[in-house]
């Protein structure tokens, strides 16, 4: 059974698939070439009216002859979907991209029969509004077109970058893929924080936000390091120079390390919990 050159299948089709399912469309694929499998009904329902793609309530119906496979499922249930869709993928020998934490490329292809091509990527959630960034390695088996094709897929998220050593994409799901909770926990905290020195909610809320865009925006514009920001922004003696000595006084540096050491270590545990 030789697969459609062009056309992908998401197996799962909830708000990583619908970020992707756009790009892949503002981009100006098919639409012809896009399928969901999804069993749940209404959100079936939702997708074909969105984005009026292909859908199917079992994974088997949807990656009929199709050449990508992304599989964007809880990674609790992944070993048995790829059990189910095992005969077929040693048929069609599809490319294999997946969203799901904490499972390996290998457990993927072993789940399927062994011996297919794999590219794990673990994007975030800044993803659902094509500002996301997505770390990507790719197994043995995947031919530089292939990936091409997946780096193609997951640009409609965002950043890509591509990581050679396995391992290490636990250490990105760590710092990305979990990342974005860090933000909203420091703009939970500083607005908190604002309120308690006097400031309405809603200025606290406002003066919060626009200062971490502000700064995630000047961290973009050019190559110049973070701590060089930092630095100039820190004038000696100043207010900026009392906070930043507060969160040094603090162990800051060491709280970070050891917070994205914790997710590296939950992401191993996972990968163990669903050999």
């Amino acid at each position: 059974m030789n697969p459609v050159s062009d056309s992908i299948t998401f197996i799962g089709g909830g708000n990583m698939a619908r970020s992707l399912i756009g790009g892949l469309i503002t981009a100006g694929k098919a639409l012809a070439n896009i399928r969901v499998a999804e069993p749940v009904e209404a959100v079936r329902q939702t997708l074909a009216a969105d984005f009026s793609v292909q859908v199917f309530a079992q994974g088997q119906d949807a990656v009929k002859d199709s050449a990508i496979w992304l599989l964007a499922v809880k990674p609790q249930v992944m070993k048995s979907l790829c059990q189910s869709l095992a005969g077929q993928a040693q048929a069609q020998k599809p490319l294999l991209v997946s969203v799901a934490a904490g499972i390996t490329s290998e457990q993927i292809s072993s789940w399927l029969g062994g011996g297919l091509a794999v590219v794990r990527t673990m994007p975030n959630t800044p993803a659902l509004l094509g500002a996301g960034v997505t770390g990507l390695y790719a197994n043995h088996q995947v031919t530089p077109s292939q990936k091409q094709a997946a780096q193609a897929l997951l640009q409609g998220a965002g950043a890509t970058v591509w990581i050679d050593d396995e391992n290490l994409m636990d250490a990105v799901t760590a710092v990305s893929g979990s990342g974005p909770a860090y933000v909203f926990l420091l703009a939970e905290a500083m607005q908190a924080a604002g309120e308690a020195e006097g400031l309405s909610a809603e200025a606290a809320r406002s003066l919060t936000i626009q200062t971490l865009l502000g700064a995630a925006k000047m961290l973009t514009h050019d190559d110049t390091p973070a701590a060089e920001l930092r630095r100039r922004v820190t004038s000696p003696g100043g207010t900026t120079q009392a906070a930043i000595e507060s969160f040094e006084a603090d162990d800051f540096r060491a709280i970070v390390a050891r917070a994205i050491h914790a997710a590296r270590q939950r992401g191993i545990e996972l990968a163990k919990a669903n050999a």
